[in-house]
């Protein structure tokens, strides 16, 4: 099958012919109808989160079941499926507590022992992301690292509930619970900007702000539910959002990973506020808080892939834009071929595109 493979940090991803091997007893092989490209591919093809080289990137996928293992019974060859990189055991403590975004059992990987779900030249081994591989035809997944959805939801679309979605407005729902009639500020409005902006408005929040630097996407913050805009070209985007907001907003969102933001989104809370952090932060950065806020109850989380339980909240998104709530085809700025891709990921350094969709011939 052809395949991205990232082979140095730095560089461009190579298309090329892999191998895939066939599905042990829990594994499914899945036909990729589309995956989109995300910032969080770009991170690791900059090399600000390390990960084993050659790799074959990619995680956020919509595809078609082909063939499954002696024990799948959960799926079979022609459903329709979302894959998640958050994959579930379902016995540890971070499962058995609610927590399944979190779960690390290393159950769901093939081990050393056992053959290379993806390898070059008939047997060099080929790293797979995230235990999923998204920039290549076919996947060949752990049966906990996906979803089965309703065959009318469009794979194009679907595939950005694999991340986007589900990583913007599970922050929303899952990890802060915004209240309804509640302020909400969201720095940064790309694929998972924009999710959180929707979420937030199917949560009923009152006052919705959104913050970006390109007059573009903040037009399209509105289409998402947006009430206000703030640009950081005029002035200091915490006191607009102050003044917006007569002293703060009750919850923020930082989605961009980035220092700077993550202090604002700290420092533009009313007294009892929330913020949450989505983006990926570059390994190694530290974050610097105003002690004092803590004694006016100010709050700061991270946000791991929305807190997902994906298996009950990705047919609810299905069900969310099948019934006109969540704006996904606006999300899509454009779709490519795979051999566009690194078109894709410089585009995304732009920040003028809001998802770009790899599109397989099916």
């Amino acid at each position: 099958m052809k395949a991205a493979v990232l082979h140095e940090v730095g560089q461009p991803l190579v298309i090329e012919e892999i191998a895939i091997s066939k599905p042990r007893p829990r594994e499914v092989l899945i036909r990729t109808a589309a995956t989109g490209v995300c910032h969080s591919d770009l991170h690791f093809v900059e090399g600000l989160y390390p990960y084993q080289l050659p790799v074959v990137l990619g995680h956020e996928a919509a595809g078609v079941v082909e063939a499954v293992g002696s024990d799948v019974r959960y799926v079979q060859p022609g459903d329709h499926v979302i894959t998640c990189l958050s994959a579930f055991c379902g016995h540890c403590d971070q499962c058995l507590t609610g927590h399944m975004s979190l779960c690390q059992s290393p159950e769901l990987k093939r081990s050393e022992q056992e053959e290379s779900r993806l390898s070059s030249n008939g047997a060099l081994p080929v790293h797979q992301f995230m235990n999923l591989s998204s920039f290549a035809e076919q996947m060949l997944v752990h049966e906990h690292a996906l979803v089965k959805i309703r065959p009318d939801m469009p794979l194009d679309v679907a595939a950005l509930i694999g991340c986007a979605v589900t990583t913007g407005v599970g922050a929303v729902h899952n990890t802060a619970k915004v209240e309804l009639g509640s302020t909400v500020a969201v720095i940064g409005c790309g694929g998972i900007g924009l999710s959180c902006i929707n979420g937030a408005a199917i949560a009923g929040a009152a006052r919705i702000i959104a913050v970006d630097r390109m007059a573009s996407k903040l037009e399209l913050a509105r289409r998402f539910g947006a009430t206000d805009v703030v640009n950081p070209a005029d002035g200091d985007i915490v006191k607009q959002v102050r003044a917006l907001t007569d002293g703060g907003v009750h919850y923020s969102f930082e989605a961009i990973g980035l220092k700077e933001t993550t202090e604002n989104a700290f420092r533009m809370l009313r007294p009892g506020g929330t913020a949450t952090v989505i983006g990926m932060i570059p390994v190694g950065t530290s974050i610097e808080l105003h002690g004092p806020d803590f004694l006016r109850e100010k709050k700061i989380q991270g946000s791991a892939m929305g807190s997902n339980r994906f298996r009950v909240d990705m047919p609810r998104y299905v069900d969310f834009y099948l019934a006109g709530k969540l704006r996904l085809d606006d999300l899509i700025s454009r779709r490519i071929r795979l051999d566009q891709v690194n078109e894709a990921l410089a585009e995304m350094k732009t920040g003028e595109v809001a998802r770009s969709v790899i599109v397989f011939e099916q």
